[in-house]
């Protein structure tokens, strides 16, 4: 018999572990959330309480991984912020003469739609040949793992302009009708990485354009901060940020020019 709830105790105990491995604050109200994430699990490991799964957690460096999984939050959809990415297309993409390829970085791709929305929109004016690339990253290793697939719910196609939806993606047939996939010549331009945003630069590349989107919103000021500048320290001078559009980073760092709500031009 698995206890139903989650200890105060042992919830800031999970809490504060999650907060050291990912800088995710959780408070108190999340607690709920919390136990019903970990239920699933503890019925996997036929341990029958939570103080008993937090032992487990804090000896096994596979679990925590897990946890992680079980416990961010990757709310996404393709498209999502339509404003956004009329931005980039109209304005960036076709404003700006690149001598090379952009370098994109979607820093919390979650299962990937955000990275393959630029994408579309990289062979929409640009091409397949070009060098252009995305690079997606996630501290969760479960949705990089359906981002690399590069297959969705045909629901989900719904919200890519049907242009897009014909040159570059393909309607699942027989045994994965129901599912559409990317083009591989179009996957051959997105990676997908593991990567923890409150850790430091770590990427040994720069970005002519990095997307953090709708992340900020579960970390404190000050790890907030911390973000923006690991960030930063991978963005081309002259280069652009994007954040969600409920968030602002006005005032973290001087160099960070806002030209629009979300919308940030990096000029050290």
């Amino acid at each position: 018999m698995i206890a139903n709830d989650l200890s105060q105790h042992d919830f800031r105990q999970i809490a504060r572990w999650l907060y050291e491995k990912t800088g995710i604050y959780m408070n108190d109200s999340k607690q709920p959330l919390v136990n019903g994430r970990l239920q699933k699990r503890l019925r996997e490991l036929q341990l029958t309480n939570l103080s008993a799964y937090r032992k487990c957690l804090m000896a096994d460096e596979n679990e925590q991984q897990l946890a992680i999984n079980l416990l961010t939050t990757n709310e996404t959809y393709f498209f999502r912020e339509p404003k956004h990415f009329d931005f980039i297309s109209h304005e960036l993409l076709h404003a700006e003469q690149k001598q090379r390829g952009w370098q994109v970085w979607s820093a919390a791709a979650s299962s990937g739609e955000e990275a393959y929305s630029i994408a579309l929109l990289m062979a929409e004016r640009y091409g397949l040949a070009s060098s252009w690339q995305i690079v997606g990253t996630d501290i969760n290793t479960q949705v990089l793992n359906t981002a690399r697939r590069g297959i969705y719910p045909i629901q989900a196609a719904a919200r890519i302009p049907q242009n897009l939806l014909k040159s570059f993606c393909v309607k699942g047939k027989g045994k994965d009708e129901g599912w559409f996939m990317f083009k591989p010549a179009l996957r051959d331009h997105v990676t997908f990485t593991r990567y923890n945003l409150i850790n430091g630069p770590g990427l040994g590349q720069s970005f002519d354009l990095i997307l953090l989107r709708n992340v900020l919103i579960y970390f404190e000021l000050a790890d907030k901060q911390r973000i923006v500048q690991n960030v930063l320290s991978n963005l081309r001078p002259g280069g652009w940020l994007l954040v969600g559009h409920s968030e602002s980073i006005n005032g973290y760092d001087p160099r960070l020019q806002t030209v629009r709500t979300g919308c940030y031009r990096f000029m050290p």
